[in-house]
């Protein structure tokens, strides 16, 4: 069973698809959960992103399809809801086991098409799914034996928060202030009058004919779709091969790669963090 020594994201290096740069969410030496809600979100969002990835548009460069498009905001509100209805608010009672116990269960991940794919918002997007995957999985709440909190949901759903706002700025012309409201969705009226053509230049609503020999069946992902053991990935799993520290160690003289310094943080002090959503 492979133990990582990263955070970062995952390269499913496996025959075709480490060729084609699949990837999966890094549960770091978390492997499973007593927690059957965050089993649920891992499963749920896992799934669906194996199946939007896995679509046409993910091979174009071009804006995706009204069809993707309606996919992302069918995850985001199915998401949504599951978080906000478990999220139990800090000062109210957990509910609490008296005898039996939830069986605790190894999560499964579903490789998907994110290093090498050619369409930047889907890219973009898995990334930021992967992410709130891999914080589930590695999340101290996995202890807990039914329930989760509010502040587990912030952090995260505020992956496929983002996720839907850039999707309702960049694609449907919304402001950021009116989709980052609390409680926004895009209504049927905005999905139906889809047009990326009003916002995109002449350049990016034209692409070249991606390679077709990836274009891998049903039967062939069949696998895959049924989800992965996390214990059952290759030993040798690891990030997608590109060493920052050997550039920059090659290529930078200021010392902070070689260890000059008591650390690498600017002399003025660490920039602050926005808080997630729900903080």
């Amino acid at each position: 069973m492979p133990i990582t020594n990263t955070d970062a994201v995952l390269w499913y290096n496996v025959g075709l698809f480490g060729e084609a740069g699949y990837a999966v969410p890094n549960w770091s030496n978390d492997v499973g959960s007593l927690n059957p809600q965050i089993l649920d979100w891992v499963e749920l969002v896992g799934r669906n992103l194996f199946h939007v990835m896995h679509h046409e548009d993910a091979d174009l460069r071009i804006p995706p399809s009204i069809n993707t498009c309606k996919r992302v905001h069918k995850l985001y509100l199915r998401a949504a809801s599951i978080l906000v209805g478990r999220a139990v608010p800090p000062g109210v009672d957990n509910m609490e086991v008296l005898h039996a116990r939830p069986a605790g269960e190894v999560f499964r991940v579903y490789p998907v098409p994110y290093f090498k794919v050619r369409n930047p918002f889907l890219r973009r997007w898995a990334g930021l799914v992967l992410v709130s995957l891999s914080e589930a999985m590695q999340h101290t709440e996995n202890r807990k034996e039914m329930e989760i909190s509010t502040a587990f949901a912030g952090g995260v759903g505020q992956y496929l928060k983002r996720v839907y706002l850039n999707m309702a700025v960049e694609l449907f012309g919304k402001t950021r202030d009116e989709a980052s409201a609390d409680g926004f969705l895009l209504s049927d009226a905005d999905l139906a009058a889809y047009n990326p053509a009003a916002f995109f230049t002449a350049t990016e609503m034209v692409d070249t004919v991606p390679r077709l020999d990836r274009v891998f069946t049903e039967d062939r992902l069949e696998q895959l779709a049924e989800g992965i053991p996390v214990t059952q990935m290759p030993a040798d799993i690891r990030p997608w091969p590109t060493n920052l520290s050997n550039f920059y160690a090659a290529s930078r003289s200021d010392g902070v790669i070689q260890g000059a310094g008591a650390s690498g943080a600017a002399a003025g002090g660490a920039p602050i963090i926005p808080p997630p959503p729900g903080a």
